[in-house]
């Protein structure tokens, strides 16, 4: 009897770690299954299956029409154009503000960043005041013109891009591109044949993730373009919303499935190389003095070698980032008698008549309160799921399961949310599942859409621990949750305060699942402003604007406050 007693001991040693893994990777994989994969195979369903039998005249009808084929064109152009303007416009950035040296960079770096975070609407509305008519730039006709949603894509996304090719770009080992020109190769030689084959997994992971947000766009397409400009996810909203057609909106969010499923395999295979890439990375190259000007050999100044990159970096920081908030700003003090807080001061009524069923402050409460319980839920399960995708087992079969996983998780990333909002409609309408009047629908849906973030904010912290830090703390005796506690936590805290930023401004923006499931008695703010911006009058707009001001505001100071807990610079965004 005694003698069993060690090998209980040691049974019990081994099963309880997997026991605890099992729930830490089942917990988060029951809340997506439910949340994510159930409401879109319902919306699957509905669109394919008619009386239990496959019926795909549905889909023929939505195929056949050219309509459909009108609104996949726009789709796939406002996607590319997006991409690629973002990434001709984010290099030359990612160059200035993360290979070079020059006073209130941080400053620069930190204001770069908030477009990101901004919520879609106020994306939409900040442009709609800079190109509107008696606007800044007004005299170029630009309002209500697909050039405008793809000015406001390219601002939206241009951070994306800085970001993750400059946090690849400031650890390149700078030594092989000045080796090629101490062999005398120029500049540009020493750029494209070098450091650019080096930063293409970057550009284009970048590059793939730019184009899912720009294809599954909608606050940004409705606000500035409405039904002339409509993409595939504004017509599952029009569908949905206006005609009641739920099988055609189903038959279009299958097709934008196919479209971005392709794009999220592409995406995992760049992200692939680039990680492989990384392994080439040493620590931060030291940063050097931004060339302006130089003096040539007869005295005179020239433009220096990174006159170019620092010009185009000024235009865009000052004029495509910065102007149209500053418009949006000033306009919200400007009253038919002039300037003053008047539409500040309507903040605290329901506006005009029937325009808003609550008043903007109030809607605020309600986005407040959403976005905690929404950010605790993404929180929780993307940290667990971070955790699980952090480990290294040893079993070919049990890496492939970590694979398969991770591409899982970031699913929700690439579904637009417009999907997911519809599929909460259609899957969570009866019995025990009837979510429809439930406080928590709208928390729980914007927690699937912040999930992948959290994973992707904690994931490279988790992963860039030494392994042999844990294996030598089990060799000392320290049991699996001890070393969890020990090991991974402390980078695990530091790894949290962004994720934590992340998941609250997504959250507190979030249009696409909110405007299908808020009840109108309890709006978000995002919501209360798009219908601000659709009822006429003058006192309507300006609290818009004023609205649109706050919700900035709150974001802004979210991510700052995250971005001061932010204890390593690791990770992808």
């Amino acid at each position: 009897m005694d003698t069993d007693r060690p090998r209980l001991r040691t049974a019990s040693r081994r099963v309880t770690p997997a026991l605890a893994w099992t729930a830490a990777a089942g917990l988060p994989l029951a809340f997506l299954g439910l949340f994510f994969a159930y409401p879109v195979l319902a919306l699957t369903w509905r669109g394919l299956v008619v009386d239990g039998g496959l019926d795909l005249t549905g889909v023929a009808d939505v195929l056949t029409a050219p309509r459909t084929w009108r609104l996949l064109g726009l789709t796939l152009a406002q996607g590319a154009l997006g991409s690629l303007l973002a990434v001709l416009l984010g290099v030359p950035g990612a160059y200035v503000l993360y290979r070079c040296r020059f006073p209130g960079r941080a400053l620069v770096r930190a204001f770069v960043t908030v477009p990101f975070v901004l919520p879609t609407v106020v994306v939409g509305v900040a442009f709609r005041t800079l190109l509107v008519e008696g606007g800044p730039l007004g005299f170029l006709g630009l309002d209500g013109t697909f050039a405008a949603i793809v000015a406001a894509l390219v601002f939206f996304n241009y951070p994306l891009v800085v970001r993750t090719v400059g946090g690849m770009w400031e650890r390149l080992d700078p030594r092989p591109e000045q080796a090629a020109r101490s062999l005398g190769a120029p500049p540009w030689r020493a750029f494209v044949t070098v450091t650019l084959p080096a930063l293409a997994p970057a550009i284009a992971s970048a590059a793939a993730v730019v184009f899912l947000f720009c294809a599954t766009a909608f606050g940004i397409v409705l606000v500035l373009g409405g039904l002339r400009f409509g993409t595939i996810e504004t017509e599952i909203w029009v569908q949905t919303t206006q005609f009641l057609d739920l099988r055609a909106a189903a038959v279009l969010s299958v097709v934008q499935l196919v479209v971005i499923a392709g794009a999220l395999w592409l995406s995992a295979r760049l992200r692939a190389r680039r990680e492989r890439a990384l392994h080439l990375r040493t620590d931060p190259a030291a940063a050097q003095p931004l060339r302006l000007v130089r003096r040539g050999r007869t005295g005179r100044l020239r433009p220096g070698g990174d006159a170019v990159a620092a010009a185009v970096t000024a235009v865009v920081v000052l004029g495509l980032l910065a102007g149209p908030l500053l418009t949006l700003l000033v306009r919200s003090f400007r009253t038919p008698d002039g300037w003053g807080l008047d539409h500040y001061r309507s903040l605290t009524t329901t506006g005009g008549p029937n325009t808003l069923t609550v008043s903007v402050w109030e809607a605020t409460v309600n986005s407040l309160r959403i976005a905690v319980d929404a950010t605790v839920l993404a929180v929780v399960v993307g940290t667990l799921l971070a955790l699980v995708l952090s480990r290294r087992p040893r079993r070919p079969a049990a890496r492939r399961a970590i694979g398969a996983l991770d591409s899982f998780v970031m699913l929700p990333l690439g579904v637009s949310a417009v999907t997911v909002g519809f599929g909460f409609l259609i899957a969570f309408d009866a019995g025990w599942l009837d979510l429809r009047t439930s406080p928590l629908i709208v928390p729980v849906a914007q927690a699937v859409v912040a999930v992948p973030l959290v994973v992707r904010t904690v994931l490279p912290v988790l992963r860039a621990i030494d392994p042999r830090l844990r294996e030598a703390a089990a060799m000392l005796g320290a049991g699996p949750g001890r070393v969890l506690r020990t090991v991974d936590g402390p980078f695990l805290v530091r790894g949290l305060g962004l994720a934590v930023g992340f998941a609250f401004a997504v959250s507190l923006g979030e249009f696409g699942a909110t405007s299908f499931l808020a009840r109108p008695e309890s709006p978000t703010l995002p919501v209360v402003i798009f219908r601000l911006i659709g009822r006429p009058g003058a006192d309507n707009y300006g609290m818009a604007l004023a609205a649109s001001v706050v919700l900035a505001l709150l974001t802004a100071t979210v991510m700052s406050l995250a971005e001061r807990a932010r204890g390593d610079r690791t990770g992808e965004w």
